[in-house]
């Protein structure tokens, strides 16, 4: 049972005495425990029932019901992570409405995703609500197997978040320190031999409780992986390392105070830069294996080093009266170098160009963020008052360097390696960015028989600044100030339909810097968004439809002349539809689904040629199913089966919207045993081998999706 579940109390002394109101919640919903979900009250912060959520923090910032936040939001619990046995995060958001995962396929790096259409893994990932942005190469690196749970809020968060992506959020919530002890093991390996070991362990520290209280306690939680092995490319491994300890006490009933601690170091190296000819259409010898790697082992390399120190607090100042803060400070070291491809040199003789280049990283982001929340009531109508006091710092070192004509074309079929080529002269950016951010912000929600209002408004004031880190000289600076906003209004009705709109506005101070070397514009954003949630009486699991407009403006995108740069476009419109299913169909059967279209669009631009076009990199139909089906008793009882489809539709390859990538049908597969500590699994993506290109953002630069992944596993709890 997880100590940090701080969401308010909703009056529980009118119900019970204040002392029994403490949070009660599962040690590790990933662990084979059969009667986990016995007598468990749900928190936004601790697990999922099996594959249905039905609460959620992420859209109000309160622990309020999915039911009654007027805004599309998903949950994807610790269970569906555990039986889907994801390498990264975006793997997690794979069967997710909305979400394009995996943008750039088989990605060691980073983690990739598109919600709504638009970028948002740089301004769109948050930390147990804190937010982990990135720019330049400087990017975070979060584990499945330290999530309890993942939120997906689509649509302008703005409001509560400052700035942040206009289409949506990925909200990871970190895994708590638990009130019953946690022993938990798991190794495995994949077909290409990347292993990995990694262990969860916590529980209350030997205290000597006064008068049988648990008052005063302290509890822990440590929980870390080893990861090393090869990947589908050549001389690409995928090593990661990572630490996560954590400690609850608790002074009193009233009192939570957690800090959480993570260390990390990724190697591996960077992604192909691939040509659409040879990838997606054949070249006159055919396709480039997969498996090719257009590098140098002795030169290619991306290293990351992370680490992150917060903590959590939450008092209940009276039964109405609540205070939160938390705060968090997260460092980045980076580094990337390598021969990178560079389109065809002759493609006859399937030989491909390349040029050298390298990129240091290191940046600080520091999160404060004060909440005061406040329950009381106005005649009939019920109010959750929120009131916040946001503050974020963050500050780059942005080293990028890089030559053409330098290093020699590689040959497709028959590489040389062995090369080590220097770069030459000056860096192309060689500069310090620091922003400083604080918003105020305020929302009531106001409940009025089966009518819930939702009101919220922030100011944010920004400040930017650009220095040049060879002189010193300030060679850019800018002060913003702007207001967002939103409006939703659900109806619950007693059959489980829960109709319902809203209105929001976004404002996102870029950091970055466009192909002039000057500081980004400030982004922009509006959604209109109407929907449906159902979830039918006596039924475990619910349904949602929503439709929305949503507008983004200064959108950053990369430079079709040369990928390594951005500009700033006009508008960018999304218009779309989305569905989604969730259900513990019976105790065995676990469900999920998801339909996703829409029309993706450059609506304004200085070239009216790009007008009407879709950008790169961005399928407007995603559609996806996955169920698991586990033996509660008889004879093959703790025996289960899982198993999934993927359809990504087709995109472009380039702005002009002639070159298209083909759309891709994927399977997925699950096979478990659990017998008393012990689970045993066998998971595959892409069953079938399918051999595709997951997006491609110009001609010269095709990334290959997955192929065939088969990981075996075990595990022990004790």
């Amino acid at each position: 049972m997880n100590v940090a579940a701080p969401e308010q109390r909703r009056r529980a002394a009118v119900r019970a005495p204040r002392r029994t109101h403490g949070p009660v919640q599962t040690a590790d919903s990933r662990k084979p425990q059969p009667q986990r979900n016995v007598g468990i009250v749900e928190t936004p912060r601790g697990p999922v029932q099996g594959y249905v959520a039905r609460r959620s923090s992420s859209g109000t910032k309160t622990n309020t019901p999915i039911m009654e936040t007027p805004q599309a939001v998903s949950v994807i619990g610790a269970d569906q992570i555990r039986d889907q046995k994801p390498n990264k995060l975006d793997e997690v958001l794979r069967y997710t409405a909305g979400v394009r995962a995996g943008t750039f396929g088989a990605d060691t790096r980073n983690d990739w995703w598109l919600i709504r259409g638009f970028k948002s893994d740089d301004v769109g990932l948050f930390l147990d609500g804190m937010q982990l942005f990135y720019t330049s190469y400087a990017s975070w690196k979060l584990q499945p197997s330290n999530m309890e749970r993942v939120e997906v809020l689509r649509g302008p968060s703005a409001v509560l978040y400052g700035g942040s992506s206009p289409s949506g959020i990925v909200n990871v919530i970190s895994k708590m320190p638990p009130t019953e002890p946690v022993r938990y093991i798991e190794t495995g390996v994949n077909n290409f031999g990347n292993a990995y070991v990694g262990f969860d362990v916590g529980g209350p520290v030997a205290t000597q409780p006064q008068d049988g209280k648990q008052d005063g306690k302290l509890f822990y939680r440590v929980v870390g992986q080893v990861q090393n092995g090869g990947t589908q490319v050549n001389f690409t491994p995928d090593n990661n390392y990572f630490i996560a300890p954590s400690f609850t006490w608790k002074p009193d009933a009233d009192t939570t105070f957690t800090v959480l601690a993570s260390a990390s170091k990724q190697d591996t190296r960077g992604i192909n830069f691939l040509p659409y000819q040879g990838t997606v259409t054949s070249a006159p010898f055919g396709k480039i294996p997969t498996s090719f790697f257009a590098g140098d082992p002795n030169v290619d390399k991306f290293t990351r080093e992370q680490e992150m120190l917060g903590y959590q607090f939450e008092r209940n100042l009276t039964d109405d009266l609540t205070f939160r803060q938390n705060a968090r400070f997260a460092h980045i070291d980076l580094t990337y170098r390598g021969f990178i491809g560079n389109g065809w040199d002759n493609i006859n003789m399937a030989t491909m160009g390349r040029y050298n280049w390298y990129a240091k990283n290191t940046a600080n982001q520091a999160n404060l963020d004060n909440q005061l929340e406040y329950r009381f009531n106005t005649g009939p109508v019920k109010h959750t008052m929120l009131f916040g006091v946001d503050l974020k710092g963050y500050q780059i070192d942005d080293y990028q360097a890089f030559n053409f004509g330098t290093v020699p074309s590689i040959n497709v079929f028959n590489p040389a390696y062995g090369l080590d080529i220097p770069l030459t002269g000056a860096p192309f950016r060689n500069f310090q960015i620091t922003q400083k951010q604080a918003g105020t912000y305020v929302q009531d929600q106001m409940k009025l028989g089966n009518f819930t209002l939702v009101l919220s408004g922030r100011n944010d004031w920004v400040e930017t600044s650009q220095v040049a880190r060879d002189t010193g000289a300030t060679v850019g600076q800018r002060d913003d100030s702007r207001f967002s906003g939103r409006a939703g209004l659900i109806y619950n009705f007693d059959n489980g339909i829960a109709p319902y709109i809203s209105y929001a506005t976004s404002y996102n101070p870029i950091i970055g810097l466009n192909a002039q070397n000057q500081l980004f514009l400030p982004e922009t954003g509006k959604q209109a968004e109407i929907g449906v949630k159902v979830a039918p009486k006596g039924f475990d699991g619910y349904f949602t439809a929503s439709v929305f407009d949503l507008k983004r403006q200064n959108v950053a995108t990369t430079d079709p002349s040369n990928v390594l740069l951005q500009n700033q476009t006009g508008e960018v419109t999304s218009r779309g539809i989305e569905l989604e299913a969730v259900a513990n169909a019976t105790k065995e059967l676990k469900l999920i689904g998801a339909f996703t279209a829409y029309h993706l669009f450059t609506s304004k631009d200085l070239d009216q040629s790009l007008v009407g076009k879709t950008p790169t990199n961005t399928p407007e139909m995603l559609i996806s199913g996955w169920a698991d089906y586990t033996f509660k008793d008889g004879p093959l009882e703790g025996f289960g089966f899982g198993g999934g489809v993927r359809y990504v539709g087709s995109s472009w390859a380039d702005t002009a919207n002639t070159l298209e990538v083909p759309a891709v049908v994927l399977g997925d597969l699950a096979v478990h045993y659990e017998w008393q500590n012990w689970r045993t699994a066998i998971n595959v993506i892409n069953l079938t081998d399918k051999i595709y290109v997951a997006s491609c953002a110009s001609a010269s630069s095709c990334f290959y999706g997955d192929r065939r992944r088969v990981t075996a596993s075990v595990s022990y709890k004790w």
